[in-house]
């Protein structure tokens, strides 16, 4: 187990002119790209993602971040300043909506399978309920009525030096062999039940297989 002396030799960069001595200054041109709305290229990026995530934070700062995936398309662009991202069937925690309610403010980073560079979107989220608005969001004929509209504050392509360096999309680093038990083990240690671990496998097939939608 870590303990405090494990850090002695590690400063700590408690101030903004510490930590702007340690790099040097921005290139113009990633500042110049941080616009306040969506234009074309981000939008087309948005309407190809199958994949985002969400970051939000409580009154006390607490974050947490939420994975949200579906078919491309499912995040809809209303307008150049505002999203609509459907609500799918999760775990009912609710933890990135009731972080919304106590602090609207949100990040977004969306993904193209294949793609180096991502894209951020900062902006601020209302929890909205609508049928209609929803109804473009059907999977045999399913769908819930309530997701999130998003006004869009700032938004930039990240640049994919990330991504290359992590080989995201590349199969060098997938490991050879296992490297984590199934994901019903995992809760059923975690959760210290007193199920099997057979049903705990079958209960995440289970999921996965009939409450996607």
């Amino acid at each position: 187990m870590n303990t405090n002396k494990d850090f002695a030799s590690y400063e700590v960069i408690d101030s903004k002119k510490k930590l702007e001595q340690l790099y040097e200054a921005p290139l113009e041109i990633a500042k110049a790209i941080m616009l306040d709305s969506m234009d074309q290229f981000h939008q087309a990026f948005i309407r190809h993602s199958p994949f985002l995530s969400i970051a939000t934070s409580d009154h006390t700062g607490q974050p947490t971040i939420s994975p949200k995936g579906d078919a491309p398309g499912f995040v809809k662009i209303l307008d150049d300043k505002h999203l609509l991202i459907p609500d799918r069937i999760g775990n009912n925690k609710l933890e990135s909506f009731y972080n919304l309610i106590e602090n609207p403010k949100l990040g977004l980073i969306f993904f193209i399978p294949g793609n180096k560079e991502t894209l951020r979107i900062s902006g601020t989220a209302q929890i909205i309920r609508s049928e209609q608005g929803f109804s473009y969001s059907k999977v045999d004929g399913r769908s819930l009525d309530t997701g999130l509209l998003v006004t869009v504050t700032m938004c930039y392509f990240h640049c994919g030096k990330a991504t290359i360096r992590s080989k995201l999309w590349k199969e060098d680093y997938c490991p050879k062999e296992e490297v984590m038990p199934s994901f019903g083990k995992v809760i059923l240690q975690q959760s210290k039940s007193n199920a099997t671990e057979a049903v705990m496998d079958e209960l995440v097939e289970h999921v996965y297989k009939n409450e996607l939608y």
